[in-house]
């Protein structure tokens, strides 16, 4: 895969950033109601995604048996992440609130596929969340992402598929539909489902999108709405000649639009919003990113800020400028500059190098 699709951190670092919105698992720590500790967890699961707008670098794949460490005393949390297989590539991590209020452990195999214009990135493995005080677990898996235009055109990213999220305790469930893009755009980032209990009763709605909130609603006043503005809908037009599904098929899939914000129903009540980015965050990764292909293209280049070593072992890197350490430790840091410190503990040991002469067979011998 060209250089120029990677973003300068591994995944091991890319999946701390699960943590950004910690708070709403503290939160759902602190409810008494399982309904209310099942609206933050679902917020939670939502806000996980959140940080992949805009990223449609692939992070580089971590060695076998590296790990990456997280330690946020701030947000009340330590994390450490490893990758346990390399055929197939498999990541797991473990993490735990400084509190003893929740733990939060997975496992993530990324199924990739091709279909010529876009890559899909499956995210199979199961997501477990435990509130110790209340002895409840909660499982689900991420949606699927898909990165458009890999070959020709601008490259932009959505998310699609179901998610349920399971309470084994209860037997509560929250399902919620990642929609696609679609035709014009109009469903591009929502989000919808509902929290049910184990008879399938419908408990509390849910709305928003994966890039900005999440609101929810009583499932009466939420339909009553719905109802109201269908019946207040203009007519569709029709479809002219010039439609986007009648272009050529060879070429870049259109990019969508920005479309109005979330509609917020009256009554409603907010779950989640996102954390803003820094305002130049999208500039960071532009000069990284171009730096590292410079970097690459040069004899001997290793990378932006990254210095030589004579030691074997993975290392991953802040997105933004810092002084460059030695090979193996790295100031951890997310887009939204979540991670403080961290360390990677891939570094081998020193390897002898051997300096002089070649011997030929005879000397060999002797």
């Amino acid at each position: 895969m060209p250089i120029v699709f990677n973003e300068p951190l591994s995944f091991l670092q890319r999946i701390t950033e699960y943590m950004e919105h910690v708070d709403l698992v503290h939160r759902a720590s602190r409810q008494p109601q399982p309904l209310e500790r099942m609206q933050s967890v679902a917020a939670f699961a939502v806000s996980a995604v959140a940080s992949q707008w805009e990223r449609t670098g692939k992070p580089f794949n971590p060695l076998l048996g590296e790990t990456y460490e997280l330690i946020r005393e701030d947000l009340g949390f330590r994390f450490i992440s490893e990758q346990v297989s390399h055929h197939p590539p498999i990541s797991a991590f473990y993490s735990e609130g400084l509190r003893q209020d929740f733990l939060f452990h997975g496992s993530i195999y990324p199924k990739l596929k091709f279909w010529g214009k876009s890559v899909e990135a499956e995210p199979r493995g199961t997501i477990t969340l435990e509130l110790l005080k209340h002895k409840e677990a909660y499982t689900w898996t991420n949606p699927t992402c898909c990165v458009h235009n890999v070959i020709i055109g601008k490259l932009w990213i959505e998310q699609y598929g179901t998610v349920e999220i399971l309470n084994h305790r209860t037997g509560d469930k929250c399902i919620l539909h990642f929609k696609p893009c679609g035709l014009f755009g109009k469903e591009l980032h929502k989000v919808e489902g509902h929290i049910q209990d184990k008879n399938k009763k419908k408990l509390f709605m849910i709305y928003g999108k994966w890039t900005e909130c999440l609101w929810g609603i009583d499932p009466v006043a939420y339909e009553a709405f719905r109802k109201q503005e269908r019946r207040g809908d203009p007519p569709r037009k029709a479809k002219s000649d010039a439609d986007p599904e009648k272009a050529d098929g060879d070429g870049a899939d259109t990019v969508p639009g920005a479309q109005e914000t979330v509609q917020v129903i009256p009554g409603s009540k907010l779950l989640w919003r996102v954390n803003a980015r820094p305002p130049n965050s999208a500039q960071t990764r532009a000069r990284r990113r171009s730096g590292w292909r410079r970097s690459r293209g040069r004899r001997g280049g290793i990378g932006p800020g990254r210095r030589p070593s004579g030691r074997r072992g993975g290392f991953t890197e802040a997105l933004t400028p810092t002084p460059a350490p030695p090979t193996g430790c790295t100031q951890g840091a997310t887009l939204s500059g979540i991670s403080q410190a961290a360390q990677t503990s891939t570094e081998g040991p020193d390897w002898p190098r051997t300096r002089g002469r070649r011997l030929d067979s005879a000397e060999r011998l002797f």
